[in-house]
């Protein structure tokens, strides 16, 4: 063989292919940690259906319905009660009208109508004016996408 003998060759012994072997317990760790995070970041919401029987109503009575108060508060700033234009934008005047437009029932809703560019000061004095007058029942009328008022 060209010169070498056969102790001089070099022997390649085939080293055993060890199996590899997947160390599971970190990846259970990891696992674990999930579960924890999961189980203490989820909500839970309870569905509850009560079981209730509705009280007939007699169709011809007319229902009562409250007196209702608009206010509308135009975008300069300018109010108007039940389509009556208020003279001045005091706290005190709009007290005073409102006062006169309840006639003397608590009962009454007052309906805030104020236009989308009126300055918040203005829509606050009416609250105000209403907490003064003693009318705590206060809704605002606000405009769907078909510019239906509600």
């Amino acid at each position: 063989m060209h010169g070498l003998d056969k102790d001089h060759l070099l022997k390649f012994s085939r080293r055993r292919m060890e199996e590899p072997e997947i160390n599971l317990i970190p990846f259970i760790d990891v696992l674990l940690v999930l579960l924890i995070f999961l189980m203490l970041s989820t909500t839970y919401s309870r569905f509850t259906e009560l079981q209730i029987s509705l009280p007939a109503a007699d169709a011809e009575k007319l229902r009562e319905r409250p007196a209702e108060i608009i206010v509308a508060v135009a975008s300069d700033g300018r109010y108007a009660i039940n389509r009556k234009a208020v003279d001045g934008r005091s706290v005190d005047v709009l007290t005073t009208e409102l006062v006169s437009a309840a006639a003397g029932r608590a009962d009454t809703v007052v309906i805030i109508s104020a236009d989308a560019m009126a300055a918040h000061q203005a829509v606050v004095n009416v609250l105000d004016a209403s907490r003064r007058a003693g009318l705590s029942r206060l809704t605002f009328a606000a405009q769907t996408g078909g510019g239906a008022v509600r």
